[in-house]
């Protein structure tokens, strides 16, 4: 079943649809965190998984004004490039250095010029698919193979070094939903349907996703308790306006800050100061960035504790 006259199936729709509500129910909570480098670049991964979704459902389409040799290269792009990406994001996402190889030199070398060579260069020249498909999957179908096993190595290594488990259990979710796109170059090659292709490639990420939503929900809610704690108990208010001195903050920030220090969220800073939540926002990351820390109840309790340079200031 196709949706709104494209050539998109309604399964690729539903997914797509979900997983942009998920990236931007996801995008707020980094930025509020902005060292959360796993996040960062598990947005990345969504964003490209959207990507092919959207380009695969709706690529080739004989309606559009661009050549379909051009819309064939952009659909299967998608895929490789969403196929590439994986062994960089464990290696960043997860610091899994036995990766580095596979993500710096292997990908470049046994998937991005196999689609340079065969869906790019001679796709173009002889507009041939089937010759592209049927030689252009031949060495990224075994790669991938070797792929999956260097990733999980690469994650077991780690957890026997030193790892803990939460953060153990997240690399395995997410391994597990990357696995199933290995069999993406069976289904080219034996053009399996597009719904096929979309359960194949989606259903494990809606899984994985749901579970970094609940874990931002669950992040949030202790952050909340853990500032109220903090209001609660606080510390003297002229010592916490000098340590923002100190920090070098600017007047404006310094409203913000000693607004969330009592306990005010994002929404009512705003209101008091009849300025924009985005600019709240802005300053908060501010705040982060002058006091080297990576969360709000870091910097708050670092200008709590008078910690300036390695130093107490009282």
């Amino acid at each position: 079943m196709l949706v709104l006259g494209t050539e998109m199936h309604l399964v690729t729709f539903i997914f797509s649809g979900l997983e942009i509500l998920m990236f931007i129910f996801l995008l707020p909570g980094y930025l509020n965190r902005p060292g959360d480098k796993l996040r960062f670049w598990y947005l990345i991964l969504l964003f490209l998984l959207i990507v092919y979704n959207v380009t695969s459902g709706l690529l080739p389409d004989p309606n559009y004004p661009i050549p379909m040799f051009l819309q064939n290269i952009i659909a299967y792009g998608s895929g490789f490039l969403m196929a590439s990406y994986f062994p960089f994001y464990f290696y960043k996402a997860f610091d899994l250095k036995l990766l580095r190889f596979h993500a710096l030199y292997g990908v470049p070398l046994f998937l991005f010029l196999p689609f340079l060579l065969f869906f790019v260069v001679s796709y173009s020249i002889h507009q041939d698919l089937t010759f592209s498909i049927r030689y252009g999957i031949i060495i990224p179908f075994f790669y991938s193979l070797v792929l999956l096993w260097a990733i999980l190595r690469a994650i077991r290594v780690a957890y026997r070094e030193n790892r803990k488990k939460n953060y153990y259990l997240e690399e395995v979710a997410v391994y597990l939903a990357v696995a199933p796109w290995a069999s993406m170059t069976a289904i080219a090659y034996f053009g399996f349907s597009q719904m096929t292709e979309a359960l194949f490639t989606n259903l494990g990420f809606i899984g994985v996703t749901g579970m970094f939503i609940f874990k931002s929900i669950r992040e949030d809610r202790n952050a909340i308790t853990k500032l109220l704690e903090i209001s609660a108990n606080g510390i003297r208010p002229e010592l916490f306006t000098e340590n923002c001195v100190r920090f070098q903050f600017t007047t404006r920030e310094t409203e913000v800050v000693i607004l969330l220090h009592e306990g005010y969220h994002t929404g009512n800073i705003a209101a008091r100061l009849h300025i924009a939540e985005r600019t709240v926002t802005t300053h908060i990351q501010n705040m982060m960035s002058k006091t080297g820390t990576h969360s709000r109840l870091e910097s708050l309790r670092k200008l709590e504790n008078g910690i300036f340079d390695g130093q107490n200031l009282e």
